[in-house]
């Protein structure tokens, strides 16, 4: 009792409430998270609607998501965190209920890009204030506890969401609604602005070159491409596993009990994922996740009965696990203070260009080169992955430390609107490697 007491204490223990509203607010917002996980179904079962139709929707969802990621970056380092979490969320509730009454192509079509719109413009923000209220030290253990959370949330909705399927396709939409509305009162009264006062410098009243600066960090974006094509592969649980599943005969209460398996996984493991790669290198940790999520996507080439379907759910989940905690601190620590919104954007960015490319793309290579040719595309771009990762590892590991705090500096100094020269940064970024502090 006292190991189980001390872990959880170690676990939970010391971190800021302000996190806990804001990991509150994410709970309950995934908790009624059904759309996106039943849109596929629901676009060709329900209103009748071709793949190629049903992932162009997907895929404008994510055009909207791309275009929302960018705006919410920009407004979070401008206007500030908590207003663009309160509009992104309200927008949001309010198209999804738009999107569940919408009938002809183009009104759903329409519905769907402004969707992603506004539910991704609010990631950048969520990412920034969860980097500005936890301190560098905890930052591990905060995004697991989040993405815990995440998966808690994903696996009720997967299943209830099923069940609600059954009863109206409409209830998806409205419980979506309601639970993001109910977010963002928790952020209203709970959350208080978490952006440092800006400092003037040379007159300055907001940054300059930040497009230039992020454009010109090639060991960033390097970092966010490799993420692009993690992203293009697991987002096909999504799109092409539930219209694979349902050629096989299997039903929609099906589908959501399948993929429930990889929320109940999380929940049952990934609070234990920290202690178990702390102190690892991240480069190799997220090769391992890249192969592993590789060979799970992959061996559903071969699966045609629901429990061989849920063995290839458990084999990818295993390499989600390990790859979100090292993506999140490496992004935290890749981000200059004074940017960051902007470079939770772009990484953001990163999703939502494989939201609007992965359905395209999987619906186009079902149709043309088959099932099995999709899946095992899949493992294939998953080796390709992890090599990249052994190979771009050590650039970024002396990235992360040149951007550090010094000692003795406070760990969320006061936003200085002057971006760092590339030149300066790149320099920075060659010097050679300090031992990384324990993770």
């Amino acid at each position: 009792m006292r190991t189980v007491r001390g872990w959880f204490q170690e676990t939970t223990g010391g971190l800021p409430t302000t996190f806990w509203y804001l990991w509150a607010g994410t709970l309950i917002n995934r908790l009624g998270s059904f759309v996106l996980v039943f849109l596929a179904i629901y676009l060709t079962q329900e209103r009748g609607f071709s793949e190629l139709q049903a992932g162009l929707v997907l895929g404008l969802w994510g055009v909207g998501g791309a275009v929302g990621t960018t705006v919410g970056g920009m407004l979070t380092d401008r206007w500030g965190r908590k207003p663009t979490l309160l509009t992104a969320h309200v927008g949001a509730a309010t198209m999804m209920l738009a999107l569940g009454f919408a009938r002809p192509l183009w009104a759903v079509a329409t519905g769907a890009l402004l969707l992603g719109l506004f539910a991704e413009a609010s990631r950048p923000a969520f990412g920034a204030m969860m980097i500005d209220v936890v301190p560098e030290r905890d930052r591990l253990r905060a995004f697991s506890l989040n993405y815990w959370a995440i998966n808690l949330g994903f696996a009720s909705a997967a299943v209830l969401a099923g069940l609600a399927a059954e009863v109206d396709y409409l209830l998806l939409f409205v419980i979506d609604a309601v639970t993001t509305l109910t977010t963002a009162v928790v952020i209203f009264v709970k959350v208080r602005e978490t952006r440092q006062p800006s400092v003037r410098v040379g007159g300055a009243t907001a940054p300059r070159g930040a497009l230039r600066t992020i454009l010109s960090d090639r060991i960033y974006l390097g970092f966010v491409a490799l993420n692009l094509l993690s992203a293009l592969i697991f987002l096909q649980h999504i799109s092409m596993l539930p219209i694979a599943m349902g050629e096989d005969g299997l039903s929609t209460t099906t589908y959501g009990s399948v993929i429930a398996l990889n929320g109940v996984l999380i929940v049952v493991g990934q609070l234990f994922v920290p202690r178990l790669i702390r102190g690892r290198s991240r480069s190799h940790v997220l090769a391992l996740a890249a192969v592993v999520m590789g060979v799970g996507f992959g061996l559903t080439a071969f699966a045609e009965a629901a429990w061989f379907y849920g063995l290839t759910v458990l084999i990818w989940t295993l390499g989600e696990m390990l790859n979100s905690p090292s993506n999140s601190t490496l992004i935290a620590e890749l981000s200059p203070a004074e940017l960051r919104g902007r470079y939770q954007g772009v990484f953001s960015l990163s999703w939502q260009i494989a939201g609007a490319a992965a359905p395209i793309l999987g619906g186009l290579v079902r149709q043309e080169a088959g099932n099995v040719t999709l899946w095992l595309g899949c493992a294939v771009i998953g080796g390709v992955i992890a090599a990249a990762h052994l190979l771009s590892g050590p650039a970024r590991e002396r990235r992360a430390v040149a951007l550090r705090p010094s000692a003795g500096t406070p760990a969320e100094p006061a936003t200085v609107l002057v971006p760092p020269a590339p030149q300066a940064a790149e320099a920075a970024a060659t010097a050679p490697a300090e031992p990384s502090t324990p993770r």
